[in-house]
């Protein structure tokens, strides 16, 4: 179940609000003595983080699917960077970073238990019976993500987003789940987007990368240009220029392509690198006109974890209001 940015939480009864987590979203099933971790995008992640799937291998209970939210903690803060280097195809060195920072499970919502489906169950009830099953869990590695009905209180946890919080989320008490719909209400404290990284720009006089080219898939399928980050750390450009040119390959971007008429244009505009669309990356950014960033966007992280032919221009709608918020939960 996916949710609709807002610009603020919403108000009135009928609403759960729980924190944001900053991590990768994860549902754990296990179905006897088979367990898998599965990501957002459907792909397995058992393997890049076999000490939860040990822990959920040690419940009592041996059927069940969950709800969550994968982190890892490092000192009194989340490390979304500690969850990226999980992502690597040695297990020896997975096995390492397992024991040198062990991940941990957010649950924050139950869809079965022993063999009794509960997603046609309002999230009332599934809240219900999730705070049930944990009570019966002595395990470190799972976590219970706090929720309220006081919007006071989601609202005090929004001041605080940034480092473990990454916003808050408003779900319907008398929702069912709703797999693949976006159902539920986010709020975060910058305007953020997923985009695929179409292609490159060397910096002045240099061999080294200077700017990432960005992109969004629109309703056709086609991946357009829709502006660049440029806020690459000195210490990574000669690494991430190799990782670049080994996927160079055109024709990058298949729909709308950096360059054009521009008042801004220079020489160097048309002389960018395409990309196979493998790599995704959060940007952070402010306004968007004609479907594309108005100005350059601040680089936030990689995002290995989230399928390129996710990043639609779906992120770019502008976030609702509460009388759209109205109209769509009948609140």
């Amino acid at each position: 179940m996916e949710a609709l940015l807002a610009v603020e939480l919403p108000a009135g009864e009928g609403w759960q609000y729980e924190p944001k987590w900053d991590g990768f979203r994860c549902l754990a099933r296990r179905d006897g003595g088979e367990v898998e971790l599965i990501s957002r995008n459907g792909k397995p992640l058992g393997r890049y983080f076999p000490e939860l799937v040990e822990a959920l291998s040690a419940l009592k209970e041996k059927r069940f699917l969950l709800d969550g939210e994968l982190i890892i903690p490092v000192g009194d803060a989340l490390s979304f960077e500690a969850l990226q280097l999980r992502l690597h195809p040695a297990e020896s060195r997975v096995r390492k970073l397992a024991a040198e920072s062990p991940s941990e499970l957010m649950l924050f919502d139950l869809l079965s238990l022993g063999g009794k489906d509960h997603s046609a169950n309002p999230l009332s009830e599934r809240r219900r019976v999730l705070e049930t099953f944990f009570a019966g869990i002595d395990l470190p590695q799972l976590k219970l993500s706090p929720a309220t009905t006081d919007r006071g209180t989601a609202l005090a946890w929004l001041e605080r987003s940034g480092g473990a919080l990454d916003g808050v989320i408003a779900k319907r008490l008398d929702l069912p789940y709703k797999f693949g719909e976006r159902a539920m209400v986010k709020v975060k404290p910058e305007r953020t987007a997923d985009c695929v990284v179409g292609g490159f720009r060397y910096a002045t006089k240099t061999k080294l990368v200077g700017s990432l080219l960005l992109g969004l898939y629109d309703d056709s399928g086609l991946l357009d240009h829709v502006g660049f980050t440029s806020g690459i750390p000195a210490k990574e450009r000669e690494k991430l220029t190799a990782d670049l040119e080994a996927l160079i390959d055109p024709p990058g971007f298949t729909g709308s392509k950096p360059g054009g008429p521009s008042r801004w244009k220079t020489d160097r505009t048309d002389q960018w690198k395409p990309l196979k669309p493998k790599l995704v990356v959060e940007v952070k950014y402010d306004q968007v006109t004609s479907r594309r960033f108005r100005h350059g966007t601040g680089l936030l992280r990689w995002r290995p974890d989230k399928d390129p032919r996710q990043c639609t221009f779906e992120q770019l709608k502008p976030a609702l209001r509460p009388s759209q918020l109205r109209e769509i939960f009948g609140t």
